[in-house]
């Protein structure tokens, strides 16, 4: 944790950097994608598709934009990053104010069909021929037996219970909300450092358990180590984090044993939904490929789709897996994953970092999390196929 003087030392060593940090902190407050991207009338447009027997397009509402998008663009451009001196800082925010532009570019453009779709690629990717080969993988395991602890019959007052008693393992404030415009179950926004829990949904004691690993005991970690960090980027968030941090809050899922063969099979699911977007699939394609090809229960396919399709097409979801191979892989190398902790970081941010943080602008995490202190999962299909995945 760094220090109130500490803090004013570095901005006299770096005045230039420490400014153009800042501007770029209230400029990325404004913008913050799943608050857009979930659709306000899911309910409604579901009970229409099953209706229709699964024949429907869903016609999505979304939120209104809450900034000028081109206005907010030209601000992030308008840095003079040339005032940068150090050459590795200096490309490092240039990376940054690409990454918020095109994210700029996918929330203008939500609801807008291909040109969303495309400006989300730009952001998140598609899913390569070795995520599709791993999800297939996965899928072709059967089911396990469904345990007692599956049930779905917790309701989201008595999860908002279940959630402040194990954040009190950590030192840093757990701010809990309702909504009934979130497309999961529960989600973390780093923007208002808040916990959202959906007002409709029931939960399994197994969920519970998963979700607290998930957005408490990673993307809150990280959200609060990037607070304690000198510089504000790192609690924003970097280019590529989303890879990472899912990946992180998976494999902290399988280390607190919650991770199930259930839950890696939704994860493939994800990736089978975000690549029938690149063979042109629509929105009952898509879940007829889920539902009718795979036989998931038509509400969790009907999930799945909508994660996909929502926007326009959004390919987020494909990282989930691919980011755990990652994180997975690094885990079994006994590699640190320190660095990976301390923000809103990627892989691909792990060198310029260090060098950072021999310069002093990147601190030691001030929140650990406690879920990678031992492994904790006792289910050895699951290891046989985090070692399998290519």
């Amino acid at each position: 944790m760094i220090t109130a003087q500490q803090q004013y030392d570095l901005q006299q060593e770096y005045p230039v950097l420490f400014d153009i940090d800042s501007n770029l902190n209230r400029l990325v407050k404004r913008i913050e994608l799943l608050s857009y991207v979930n659709p306000l009338n899911t309910e409604k447009e579901k009970h229409r598709f099953f209706a229709s027997k699964y024949v429907h397009e869903p016609e999505f509402k979304y939120p209104k934009l809450k900034f000028n998008p081109y206005k907010l663009q030209r601000l992030f451009f308008s840095q003079r990053l040339e005032r940068i001196e150090d050459e590795t800082i200096q490309k490092f925010y240039q990376d940054v104010v690409y990454y918020y532009a095109n994210m700029i570019q996918c929330i203008e453009t939500i609801g807008r069909g291909k040109k969303f779709y495309y400006n989300s690629l730009r952001v998140y990717g598609t899913p390569t021929e070795k995520d599709v080969d791993n999800a297939r993988f996965i899928l072709h395991f059967k089911d396990e037996p469904v345990a007692s602890d599956m049930d779905k019959n917790h309701t989201p007052e008595e999860a908002k219970t279940y959630f402040e008693a194990f954040a009190k393992q950590y030192d840093f404030p757990l701010n809990i909300k309702f909504s009934v415009h979130i497309a999961a179950d529960a989600m973390v926004s780093n923007a208002t450092q808040t916990l959202f829990i959906k007002k409709n949904a029931k939960f399994s004691k197994n969920q519970l358990l998963t979700l607290a690993h998930h957005e408490i005991g990673t993307h809150l970690v990280t959200t609060y180590n990037g607070l304690q960090q000198p510089l504000t980027i790192f609690s924003n968030g970097l280019p590529k984090n989303v890879e990472t941090q899912e990946g992180l809050a998976v494999l902290s899922e399988y280390m607190g044993g919650a991770l199930t063969l259930k839950r890696l099979k939704e994860l493939a699911y994800r990736v089978m939904a975000a690549d029938s977007l690149i063979k042109g699939y629509s929105f009952a394609d898509t879940f007829d490929l889920i539902h009718g090809q795979y036989k998931l229960n038509r509400h969790e396919a009907f999930a799945i789709t909508l994660r996909a399709h929502r926007g326009g097409g959004f390919t987020k979801d494909r990282l989930y897996l691919s980011g755990l191979r990652k994180i997975y892989k690094r885990y079994q190398n006994e590699e640190s994953l320190d660095v990976l902790l301390s923000g809103k970081v990627a892989l691909d941010s792990e060198e310029p970092m260090c060098y950072m943080k021999k310069l002093g602008l990147v601190k030691p995490n001030a929140f650990k999390s406690f879920s990678f202190d031992q492994k904790q999962n006792t289910n050895t299909t699951l290891d046989f196929i985090l070692n399998n995945l290519k």
